[in-house]
């Protein structure tokens, strides 16, 4: 997970480093700045990318055939923009391989309930990177740049956003109940979901300033509340 997310993240500060010159909000980054050469960030590339593959061929053969696919994919995100509005949506088809991932890690087999969680990131990450996006919305129309604000607007994004976060609880509370989940973690999909709806109540077309607080502290407290809870109710069942 290390290694691809710091493959991810690289990869996509050296394809947009034309991009983040230009762009106000992401100009003073490492890259555009000349803190990090595009040297360094390829090796740094190729170090992580490698390392992860490496990785997979300790966990299990699938693991290590699918895992060049799961790097391409992963990867290739950074370039969607340029041509989709449907980029925010590879994000989270990139991100959603995580629960199918760490399941074939497990067990060696594909089984229907991590696709249901693969589904509520993949819904998840697509509605809280609109809201992100909704900072560059005018940059992107200027530099004809594809993404949902820039297709709706504003104020239809977050709408569409906020159904993709009942899409993503959804799936959630259906897992659980297939899965036959404890009351714990029914508890945790609750606070979730709370914490979904006070990301939409910080965020408005006209006033953006908490975004951050919206993208990375709310988002980042959900996730580990949740998988908190989620192994204390496993553990509490073994």
């Amino acid at each position: 997970m290390i290694f691809a997310r710091n493959a991810a993240m690289s990869f996509n500060r050296l394809a947009d480093h034309r991009i983040d010159t230009l762009n106000p909000r992401t100009r003073k980054r490492e890259i555009p700045i000349g803190k990090v050469s595009l040297k360094s960030a390829m090796i740094f590339v190729w170090i992580n990318s490698i390392a992860f593959i490496a990785c997979t061929w300790f966990i299990n053969p699938i693991c290590f055939y699918l895992s060049p696919l799961a790097l391409v994919l992963i990867l290739a995100y950074s370039y969607t923009k340029r041509f989709t509005a449907l980029s925010h949506f590879v994000l989270g088809l990139g991100l959603s391989l995580a629960p199918i991932g760490a399941y074939l890690s497990v067990s060696g087999q594909f089984h229907y309930l991590p696709v249901l969680y693969a589904f509520t990131v993949l819904t998840w990450v697509a509605g809280f990177d609109i809201i992100y996006a909704l900072q560059d919305e005018y940059f992107d129309k200027e530099n004809a740049l594809h993404s949902i604000p820039v297709v709706l607007g504003g104020s239809k994004a977050l709408r569409f956003s906020e159904m993709l976060h009942i899409l993503s609880a959804t799936t959630l509370l259906l897992a659980g109940y297939l899965a036959v989940f404890g009351w714990i973690y029914f508890l945790a999909c609750f606070i979730f979901i709370a914490l979904l709806f006070y990301q939409h109540r910080l965020v408005k077309p006209d006033e953006l300033s908490k975004i951050n607080l919206a993208f990375f502290t709310t988002n980042g407290i959900a996730s580990m509340l949740f998988a908190f809870l989620m192994i204390l109710d496993l553990w509490l069942h073994l």
